[in-house]
């Protein structure tokens, strides 16, 4: 048999039509067998696992779905939450150990087997999953989805990684790093492009010792925050330390708080409240304003500025490109009084084609996500410098387009749940430079101004900004930016 038609045990073979979550994995040689037990928390998670590998899949999205359907209890729901984002979050470091035990680099093993061998490492070197459980259950994964063959060298290389403790592995995928940064990437669980980015936005504030401690925070599980929109809800106990609106889930589930208040409280970071709030704290409100949410879904920020408006006698209307994030957003204004019109359009035309219509505009832009990876964390390995340079154009354009939508005096929050200095304030300065028309605002002043309790907020070392780098590790929120613009008459 000719090498390039000979399949090792674990090795890709012809697709199969899909069918379930589960099966739409299934390659290698061989047949499946009769489906083997399972724990159902470890199905779930596994099922997540191979929708986030294969579908672009969103885990903070499919993982609830998937525990819903399979009607798991609360121990087996955070049991496989727990698989889930422990797995996604060291991916990087789980497939260099992958690598080694199975002495063949990742790319080269079924998918599909890949996943199962990432879940059973996570149980093995970060949990106190006994070694047996894991092993034999993610081996009976293997076999039921995949192949008999395939589950022989599944098991072959789990017994080997159980073989090892976890600082023994770390330490072995360690010495093979060819840099400084090779080697925290391994024991951080971030690619290397992903720490230079943030060890520069850092060093912009001058605090690039804190690097440990982001990269720490950014594998920390973050604890549940939830909204009360202004004049609909009140924030409960325990309040969060900055944004008003924001407080804590008592019993760590919301489900039963934002099922009883009917949409009027909901889940969501207390950076992305604070970033919303500084918009309609940056100036008094006059009655009648114009407001205009340019990049809407899913539409957290713009059911807390509509409720805001509503309060204030402002206009809001919102904007989502995407049809079902539009969807999204209509979803999210239902509880807000009044009528909230979403348009889908591509926010570039629709700004250009309302000049110097609005007092305030949101621009949520879209970028890398890499503010938010404690709750994306598959965005690390999905991302890349590449989508950078795709997204920068885009943003600039979205709030060039913005400031060109405002009235004179009007104000534009550029807004990213990213800290990459190339989404933050490279795009600033960039719409800055080419327009006399446009100042920037003290947004560290307003956040202080509106925090319930103090905040470190840090200079980005440019002497005319006042924009804001919200931080995991020192904040307790995603990593916003937040850049406040006013436009002037020209000559004024």
């Amino acid at each position: 048999m000719s090498d390039d038609k000979r399949r090792r045990p674990g090795k890709p073979g012809p697709s199969r039509p899909r069918t379930d979550a589960t099966q739409r994995s299934a390659r290698g040689s061989g047949q499946r067998v009769q489906a083997r037990t399972v724990q159902p928390a470890r199905r779930v998670a596994y099922g997540v696992l191979r929708a986030v590998s294969e579908d672009d899949a969103y885990a903070n999205l499919a993982l609830p779905h998937a525990i819903g359907e399979a009607g798991l209890t609360p121990q087996d729901a955070a049991l496989a939450t727990e698989l889930t984002y422990g797995t996604l979050r060291r991916r990087g470091t789980y497939d260099a150990i992958i690598s080694a035990a199975a002495d063949r680099p990742v790319d080269s093993i079924d998918p599909a087997v890949l996943d199962a061998l990432r879940l059973a490492v996570h149980q093995l070197l970060a949990t106190r999953v006994a070694s047996h459980a894991a092993v034999n259950e993610s081996v009976n994964i293997v076999a039921t989805e995949v192949s008999r063959g395939a589950s022989s060298f599944a098991n072959a290389v789990l017994r080997r990684v159980s073989r090892e403790t976890p600082g023994e592995w770390q330490d072995k995928i360690e010495s093979s790093a060819r840099s400084d940064d090779e080697r925290l990437a391994l024991r951080s669980a971030h690619p290397v492009w992903v720490i230079r980015a943030l060890r520069r936005a850092l060093d912009a504030e001058g605090r690039v010792s804190e690097l440990d401690a982001l990269l720490e925070a950014d594998n920390a599980s973050p604890e549940v925050t939830l909204v009360a929109l202004p004049g609909l809800a009140e924030p409960a106990e325990p309040r969060r330390p900055y944004a008003a609106t924001a407080f804590g889930s008592p019993g760590g589930d919301p489900h039963r708080i934002i099922t009883d208040a009917r949409g009027t409280v909901r889940v969501q970071d207390e950076g992305s409240q604070l970033v919303a709030l500084a918009l309609a704290a940056a100036k008094p409100i006059a009655p009648g304003e114009k407001w205009l949410d340019l990049c809407a879904g899913p539409g957290g920020k713009t059911a807390l500025l509509g409720a805001i408006a509503h309060e204030t006698g402002a206009v809001l209307e919102a904007n989502e490109v995407v049809p079902t994030r539009a969807g999204l957003v209509r979803s999210a204004l239902r509880p807000v009084p009044g009528d909230i019109p979403v348009h889908e359009e591509d926010g570039r035309v629709l700004a250009a084609s309302r000049p110097g219509e609005f007092d305030r505009v949101l621009v949520d832009a879209p970028c890398t996500g890499l503010g938010a990876l404690r709750r994306r964390p598959e965005a690390r390995w999905r991302k890349s410098p590449a989508d950078v340079a795709e997204l920068v154009p885009l943003q600039e354009q979205l709030l060039s387009a913005a400031v060109d939508a405002l009235a004179p005096g009007g104000i534009v929050a550029y807004v990213t749940c990213s800290p990459h200095l190339a989404e933050t304030t490279g795009v600033v300065q960039e719409v800055l430079r080419g327009r006399e028309d446009l100042v920037e605002l003290d947004a560290r002043a307003v956040i202080s101004e509106i925090s319930r309790s103090p905040i470190d907020l840090a200079s980005d070392g440019r002497a005319e900004s006042g924009s804001v780098q919200l931080w995991p590790h020192r904040h307790g929120t995603d990593a916003m930016f937040l850049a406040l613009l006013q436009r002037v008459p020209k000559g004024e």
